[in-house]
């Protein structure tokens, strides 16, 4: 009999310990899990010290004056009276040009001789027109001198005055024949006659364009030559119908060339094309703010217009983190005090972003915010957000 007694004495101390150990293993699971739930990923804290050390700066949404801008190509292009086509109006056999694609060429210079006998058939009806006005007029003169006396019919002078007349108009004539055509009539001599017909430079400019060789054939509808003056080069926009209302002469272009990243350069809207094109969109025509010699007309340009802006909630630029795709503000959500060290707390706020200029940028925040009674993250708010990632780290970890 005693010796059940015992057994069931040790059977209850048995019982006794294995539920004292449940008891204390019980507990440690659940700090681990309270720390899980007190570190929400959209919550960050800092330290008096952290706070200073990260420069962070608290401020309000404000009502700014943002423009919105429009995104448009273009390209660079010349004025008509900027640029010009050189062909041969008698036509011929280019004799010799030294032009090269690039060159620089001055008004009036020599830049090609084109051979042509109908050149020197034209001289010679000059010549000979010429000569004969001379004695026509000297006929004119002396039965004008006769007419004045008496002495001849009236029928006889009024004749010489009409063959006068008839050849001064066909010498006139003939020499605008010679000056379209490039020739100087004036320096047309006898002993001057010339099969060679001399092509100069109608503008100040550089080549563009070369479709001549020694030899070659040209008619006088070939273009041999283009020159452009790239003094006053200008973008040309290619705006769509949908977008010009927006637009107007004046307004601002910041615009890139090729192999730009950024749109450094700037233009101002000068004139708004009143034709549609085939494709829906009009050319717009803006001045550089500075231009360039050095580009060549036909690049290739991205630009933006700068439109009128309106009056919008706005935070500073670097008030807006980017996490996972997404845009966020730090919204404080005050401090508190944990032991000896007092704590500021901030909370991750999905937001909107919208226009962007001069170092702000528009922000849409959830309708649960009170923008008036909020304050924001104004500055820092990157290094907050690395505090946070880090902290979630080490948890995990």
């Amino acid at each position: 009999m005693k010796r059940i007694l015992n057994i069931h004495v040790f059977y209850l101390l048995g019982l006794l310990l294995c539920f004292s150990c449940s008891q204390e293993t019980e507990p440690a699971e659940e700090p681990a899990e309270e720390h899980q739930e007190e570190a929400p990923s959209d919550v960050a804290e800092l330290t008096a010290e952290q706070y200073q050390v990260a420069g962070i700066e608290l401020g309000k949404p404000e009502m700014r004056n943002l423009s919105s801008t429009l995104r448009v190509t273009g390209h660079l292009d010349l004025p008509p009276q900027n640029m010009a086509s050189v062909s041969a109006p008698l036509g011929g056999f280019v004799k010799s040009t030294e032009l090269l694609e690039g060159m620089r060429v001055k008004k009036g210079q020599l830049i090609a001789r084109i051979e042509n006998p109908e050149f020197v058939a034209m001289q010679q009806e000059y010549l000979e027109a010429k000569s004969h006005l001379d004695y026509l007029e000297l006929e004119y003169q002396r039965q004008k001198e006769l007419a004045e006396e008496q002495v001849t019919a009236a029928k006889t002078f009024q004749k010489a005055t009409a063959e006068y007349r008839a050849a001064k108009a066909q010498v006139e004539a003939l020499e605008e024949r010679l000056r379209l055509i490039g020739a100087n009539p004036r320096a047309i001599r006898t002993s001057s006659i010339s099969r060679i017909l001399p092509l100069y430079a109608p503008i100040d400019g550089y080549v563009t364009y070369i479709n001549a060789n020694i030899g070659q054939y040209v008619n006088p509808s070939d273009v041999l030559f283009r020159i452009a003056d790239t003094d006053h080069l200008h973008v040309e926009l290619t705006v769509f119908e949908k977008d010009i209302a927006a637009l107007h002469k004046g307004q601002l272009v910041h615009y890139s060339l090729p192999n730009e990243k950024t749109a450094n350069h700037k233009a101002t809207i000068y004139l708004i094309g009143k034709e549609i094109s085939p494709e829906r969109t009009v050319r717009v025509h803006a001045h550089m703010a500075e231009e360039d010699k050095d580009l060549v007309p036909g690049m290739y340009v991205q630009a933006h217009v700068v439109l009128d802006g309106q009056q919008v909630p706005a935070l500073p630029r670097e008030a807006v983190v980017q996490d996972a795709g997404s845009d966020f503000v730090f919204l404080y959500t005050g401090e508190e005090k944990e032991g000896e060290r007092l704590v500021k707390k901030f909370r991750m706020v999905p937001v909107e972003k919208g226009v962007e200029e001069g170092g702000y940028v528009q922000v849409a925040l959830p309708a649960a915010v009170d923008t008036a009674a909020a304050n924001f993250v104004t500055k820092g708010a990157y290094s907050l957000l690395a505090k946070m990632r880090n902290t979630e780290e080490d948890d995990l970890h």
